[in-house]
């Protein structure tokens, strides 16, 4: 899932490409799109396929039996012996139970949905709504662990922040990472609490500068040639917001309400959500780190101030 913006990351707005058509990406990595476009995914889900023979498939997306079809079309006379998952949302995850029944491949990625913090109240049920809470590997990866095939290895790069257990996947063969949500070429991404967390997410775009993959194969959208343009642009952005938000809260705005229209110019309506938990992830995060002060622990409708 994303939330819109300019800022200053170079973002790749042009993608048209068919749904549930495998397309060539490079010798070891094919697509698929999802059939499930929308203000958060963009045109659809990236579902790749990663080697030849025997593959492994990452982000099978939501339960949709044309994608399930695709997959076991595009992989007719191969061996899919891993599903991988980068992180547990509904638009990810989900459609790795059927794939898994239909060939018998080994489940492996992240692990089990949890929220980056204790819950608060009233939050569970936004948890649930955006969270794949069936999700059940068989292998849970972490920082450098590996599954690997014939000619293909897969590495995983812990990048916790869109969510706590998301997974970045490096294919050290070509020099590439597949990023899933953590970095996309088309939007910044939605950092949601008590899902996500603004602190990991940064710290996580700081980890991925002081990498050297070529390319990126995003979660949705188009591949990313300069990666570490973005990941800059994407920092500046954030940091950028962040004054933004500590200049509304000098000029006496105290809620969340109040800011987002100061900062989203033009924002559809449908994106407004999205918007206020972006700016409650920053007051989160501010916040703890003490520039930011509020009444008890930060809350969507709690009021803020700058910190003497």
């Amino acid at each position: 899932m994303a939330q819109q913006t300019s800022g200053e990351a170079p973002f790749i707005k042009e993608f048209d490409v068919p749904a549930g058509v495998a397309m060539e990406l490079s010798p070891l990595v094919r697509r698929i799109l999802v059939d499930n476009p929308g203000p958060y995914t963009f045109r659809g889900t990236n579902t790749y396929i990663v080697g030849r023979g025997r593959v492994a498939v990452i982000d099978p997306g939501p339960v949709n039996d044309a994608h399930l079809q695709a997959i076991l079309g595009a992989t007719q006379g191969e061996t899919i012996t891993d599903v991988v998952i980068t992180h547990t949302h509904k638009d990810h995850s989900p459609g790795a139970a059927p794939l898994v029944a239909a060939t018998g491949a080994r489940l492996a990625g992240c692990g089990p949905h949890r929220p980056s913090r204790p819950l608060g109240e009233g939050e569970g049920a936004s948890l649930d709504a955006s969270a794949d809470l069936d999700y059940a590997p068989d292998i849970i990866l972490a920082e450098g662990d590996s599954i690997s095939g014939p000619g293909w290895t897969l590495t995983a790069v812990e990048t916790p922040g869109h969510c706590l257990n998301h997974l970045a996947f490096a294919l050290p063969e070509e020099n590439g990472l597949f990023s899933g949500d953590h970095v996309m070429g088309w939007s910044t991404t939605i950092v949601a609490p008590p899902d996500g967390s603004m602190s990991d997410y940064m710290a996580s775009l700081e980890k991925l500068r002081g990498r050297t993959e070529s390319v990126y194969w995003p979660g949705h959208g188009a591949p990313i040639a300069d990666p570490q343009r973005l990941v800059r642009g994407l920092l500046v952005h954030r940091r950028q917001r962040e004054n933004a938000i500590l200049a509304r809260l000098t000029e006496g705005d105290e809620t969340i309400d109040q800011i987002v229209p100061r900062l989203y110019d033009g924002l559809p309506p449908e994106l407004v959500g999205a918007a206020g938990l972006s700016v409650f992830a920053h007051l989160e995060d501010l916040t703890n780190r003490g520039k930011v002060v509020t009444n008890g622990p930060p809350k969507l409708k709690g009021r803020y101030r700058p910190a003497p």
